[in-house]
């Protein structure tokens, strides 16, 4: 489980970039690597989002997750 927390937060970190550069530069790095909207890039806006809520599932909860 330590692995799947690790590409969790690591997937989080491309998610936090992404959202960084698209606020403050207008530029989207998901759909300039892998196309606008395309199935790739859906498939990386959705691994963000799992991400997202597996690490918060883990940070509420008493996960083993972290260990």
């Amino acid at each position: 489980m330590k692995t799947v927390y690790i590409i969790a937060l690591l997937l989080l970190v491309v998610g936090g970039l992404n959202w960084w550069l698209v606020g403050f530069f207008g530029f989207d790095l998901v759909a300039w690597l892998f196309g606008d909207m395309s199935s790739l890039s859906r498939v990386v806006y959705s691994l963000v989002w799992l991400s997202a809520i597996f690490v918060a599932y883990a940070a509420l909860t008493d996960c083993n997750c972290k260990k």
